[in-house]
């Protein structure tokens, strides 16, 4: 474990409906100390050609919850995934069921937190990666 006294956060999005990375997509962060504390934004970026963020900016001293929060509608909306899907549903107004994906995790000093995102149009996931 590191002794750094700030947590980092990376983090990268795979487009399983069409199996590649999502560009392109917006991603924002924003972290608090303790349960209960108002959130601070701290800026964003966005996911590169391989669908990564590499340069989130990081945690500041005393963060104990960071939340990513992803744009996918605009994604969804610009690259028509949702209206492809032959047997999918008709597209929502955003061009995807999910317009945007929060994803709130704790963490701990010293730690690196990398959290995929594995998107489609009507659904999502997420994990704790390496």
């Amino acid at each position: 474990m590191s002794t750094s006294a700030t947590a980092s956060v990376s983090t990268h999005i795979l487009d399983t409906s069409i199996g590649r990375p999502a560009a392109a997509v917006a991603v924002r962060i924003a972290a608090r100390g303790g349960e209960g504390a108002p959130w601070t934004a701290l800026g964003g970026s966005t996911t590169d050609a391989d669908g990564r963020c590499k340069d989130l900016p990081a945690p500041p001293e005393g963060t104990t919850h960071v939340r990513l929060d992803f744009d996918t509608g605009t994604y969804f909306a610009s690259t028509r995934q949702a209206e492809a899907q032959q047997d999918a549903p008709r597209a929502r107004d955003s061009g995807a069921f999910f317009p945007e994906v929060a994803i709130t995790f704790a963490v701990t000093p010293g730690e690196h937190y990398h959290v995929p995102l594995l998107l489609n149009p009507f659904g999502y996931s997420v994990y704790r990666g390496s």
